[in-house]
């Protein structure tokens, strides 16, 4: 007869006796921070804590892989009518795209709430309902596992973006339905954890690991081309340039191809670009395309990231040669 242990689950104070100066800081770990945005489906990069707004404090601010701000609020025991506000009020205060209520119990109509604002707001605002359980089986080390109570529907955000554009023209019904098997391709080679809500529009984002930096795909109908630019913003694009050029020789041999570095000198913005000719009529030669595309992804990401994480950005830039 097989010998089993006991499974129990224990109250979150048991492992971290405070929420704000135990839980969030166990959580803000690469680690573990890594394991929270793979559950969520979403990349998330830790920013700050016990971030300031009026008299109170929100527990974490992070940012996703569009460079947009998450706020994440933690409560233990059950949720109440004030931390929901707060949630609120500190996504709104904070310009946030994402907010996320940790808690170690849902009641049913507020996560009822939670499941309303995800229906009727934008598609630009998501909201997460999260609850971590912390199991321990015998006298063994607890672990903790994240349910995902609530989130946001992609169904509805899709059909929410497509609404919003209103009748599409035959260029936007193409980058549509191009972007639409790019993000399932993407998805399906695990190139990412998560990716946008495709949109009728020229670009479609990657995150690249750092805020103001991230891959920019890119789809022009009018000179039939596509392709992909690592996109600086010009908060930092020419300290991130300057210093990316040093090891321009190295990036291009690993990427397998010559790079265009700043193709467009005059803009604020800077951009490392590679694209080619596509015929956008013939939609059987799309998935060659697209697996193009991805693959470039993963390789740019596998290339550029360890480069981007070393990035010294306190540093004052000069005008780079190119």
């Amino acid at each position: 007869m097989a010998d089993l242990g006991g499974l129990k689950y224990l109250k979150l104070k048991h492992v971290w006796p405070r929420e704000a100066d135990d839980f969030a800081p166990w959580l803000v770990q690469d680690e573990n921070l890594a394991a929270f945005s793979e559950k969520l489906g979403i990349e998330l990069q830790f920013e700050r804590a016990q971030v300031p707004v009026g008299p109170y404090f929100a527990d974490i601010l992070a940012k996703d892989s569009r460079d947009q701000y998450v706020v994440i609020e933690i409560q233990f025991n059950k949720t109440d009518h004030d931390h929901l506000g707060k949630l609120i009020t500190y996504g709104a205060t904070l310009g946030a795209s994402t907010v996320i209520w940790i808690a170690e119990n849902f009641t049913e109509e507020h996560q009822r709430a939670i499941e309303w604002l995800n229906e009727h707001t934008s598609d630009e605002l998501s909201l997460f309902a999260v609850r971590p359980k912390v199991l321990q089986i015998d006298d063994s080390r607890p672990a903790v596992e994240f349910e995902v109570v609530e989130r946001p529907n992609e169904l509805v955000k899709a059909a929410t973006i497509e609404k919003s554009f209103g009748e599409m023209s035959e260029s936007r019904q193409i980058q549509l339905a191009f972007w639409e098997m790019f993000k399932a391709r993407l998805l399906e080679k695990r190139v990412v954890l998560s990716a946008e809500t495709p949109a009728p529009k020229y670009w479609f984002n990657v995150p690249l690991g750092r805020s103001h930096i991230h891959l920019s795909n890119i789809l022009n109908t009018d000179e039939s081309r596509f392709g992909l630019r690592v996109y600086l913003h010009n908060r930092v694009a020419d300290a991130v340039l300057e210093q990316l050029l040093r090891d321009k020789d190295a990036i291009e041999r690993e990427i397998g191809t010559t790079l265009q570095w700043n193709p467009n000198p005059d803009n604020r913005d800077k951009t490392i670009l590679l694209s080619r000719g596509i015929d956008l009529t013939d939609r059987n030669s799309w998935t060659a395309q697209v697996d193009w595309l991805v693959d470039m992804n993963a390789k740019f990401r596998q290339v550029f990231m360890p480069r981007i994480k070393k990035l010294d950005l306190s540093a004052t830039p000069t005008q780079p040669a190119i």
